[in-house]
């Protein structure tokens, strides 16, 4: 203090009696510049200090265990801490509808988990950790709720089934019927919501019982996909889930299907994806096509991939109709788009002129233009397997299941038109299923083709 005060009065200081001969010599010794130097050093580290933040709040506090008397807290450090470093952390506690903050140690400490003893069962304790430095002490780090002090003999843990983990996928109009077990004494608090909100409960039951929770809907719709959120809770722990449910149907037909062009035996055919995917993505177009003579559709591509085609292999004097399906993992589409026009494959005009023609021998041995197809139909149901052959002379054909010849049985009625090849199975049962052969013999050789029925 003697040497804060001589800057200050700086001349008149040797009027005062006592220091009057200490002042004397003062002037002469050049004492007045010392005085000086210390108070323009001090202010130095003034403006420093400021410059040096507290820590950052403590990061993730949450509980890890809750007992009779006591619970259990865990946080992360701070995202900044300060040039100095951390002394340590502060835990208060303050009773539920009280304002009085205790601290529960004494000096700060270096351990992220800490456990508050000698607590009342029942008590409800708010809690908030504070980290502490050199350059002093952070904002607090608070529970957002207050922990009630009762015994949890096991920790809440959902245990998602294996195939809820992945989307769960329903078609509209069938049922859903979860069950998700879970564990936790005592008994947890279970609590489901979709985006943040609660349940519809006009469309979705939820049952809980002390080991799960059953999430039931009566008949799903499209409105019910989504991802639904599962909390178990006691006290401050908890455990999270994730139910991800999609509600798919079957697609709406394609747009806008057009026959491009026609040229020799061939067909160029473009459409547009349906309005509607019926939830799901589209797998695939399916295109069929139907000759005016018998009227019957044949499908020429399955899981076409592109919104486009081409038909080759038409037959010469035919006239066809298109149509396409659209695929989802639902199924087929309910109805197909069908082309507006027909396409007539005419045979090439050519002008007789028999001494620039050489002759040719035609015979040749049977080779199919188009083979049987692996089909499937339902029990009691005729269906029909169709393949196309060429030759000269024509061929003949015979007609096996499973490497056996099918001899007079009226259950099957083989023909062939224009080398086209049909066998019809009236009524099959599950017994007919198999695997059926097309051979075409003539006096050049045979070929043959194979294909599976499956009767479900």
């Amino acid at each position: 203090p003697a040497a804060e005060e001589p800057p200050a009065p700086t001349e008149p200081a040797p009027t005062p009696t006592e220091a009057g001969a200490e002042a004397t010599p003062a002037p002469e010794e050049g004492s007045p510049a010392p005085p000086a130097e210390p108070p323009a050093s001090k202010p130095e580290p003034q403006p420093e200090k400021p410059k040096e933040e507290p820590p950052s709040s403590p990061l993730s506090l949450a509980v890890e265990e809750v007992s009779e008397n006591s619970f259990t807290l865990t946080w992360k450090a701070p995202e900044h801490t300060g040039k100095a470093g951390l002394d340590g952390y502060v835990v208060e506690i303050c009773k539920d509808g009280s304002s009085d903050w205790k601290a529960v140690n004494q000096e700060p400490f270096l351990s992220t988990r800490y456990t508050i003893p000698n607590l009342s069962s029942g008590d409800k304790i708010h809690v908030r950790v504070t980290a502490v430095g050199a350059s002093g002490s952070s904002t607090p780090a608070t529970l957002e709720q207050p922990v009630l002090i009762r015994e949890i003999l096991q920790l809440p843990k959902i245990r998602m089934p294996r195939h809820l983990r992945e989307t769960y996928v329903r078609r509209v109009g069938d049922a859903v019927n979860i069950m998700i077990p879970f564990q936790g004494k005592p008994q947890p608090e279970v609590i489901w919501t979709k985006g943040e909100q609660p349940l519809d409960a006009s469309r979705i039951n939820i049952r809980n019982t002390a080991r799960d929770t059953i999430f039931y809907i009566r008949q799903a719709q499209r409105g019910d996909s989504g991802q639904y959120q599962l909390s178990v809770r006691i006290n401050g722990a908890e455990d999270k889930a994730i139910l991800d449910i999609q509600v798919v149907e079957p697609p709406g037909p394609p747009q806008n299907l057009k026959l491009m062009d026609v040229w020799g035996f061939n067909v160029a055919l473009e459409w547009t994806p349906p309005v509607d995917n019926g939830n799901a993505e589209i797998k695939g177009y399916r295109v069929q096509k139907s000759d005016k003579k018998s009227g019957k559709w044949f499908t020429v591509l399955e899981r076409c991939t592109r919104t486009s085609c081409t038909i080759s292999d038409l037959i010469i004097g035919n006239t066809y109709s298109f149509r396409v399906f659209s695929e989802n993992s639902c199924g087929l589409s309910d109805s197909a788009a069908v082309a507006a026009g027909v396409a007539h494959i005419e045979k090439t005009k050519t002008t007789y002129q028999p001494e620039k023609i050489p002759q040719r021998d035609m015979m040749e041995p049977p080779k199919f233009t188009q083979p049987l197809t692996d089909r499937t139909t339902t029990r009691g149901y005729s269906t029909h397997l169709f393949c196309s052959v060429r030759g000269f002379p024509q061929p003949k054909i015979i007609w096996l299941k499973n490497q056996m010849e099918i001899r007079e049985d009226p259950k099957y009625i083989a023909m062939i038109e224009q080398g086209v090849c049909s066998l019809e199975i009236r009524k099959p049962s599950p017994f007919d299923g198999g695997v059926y052969t097309c051979k075409a013999v003539n006096a050049l050789g045979e070929a043959s083709v194979d294909c599976r029925l499956d009767v479900k």
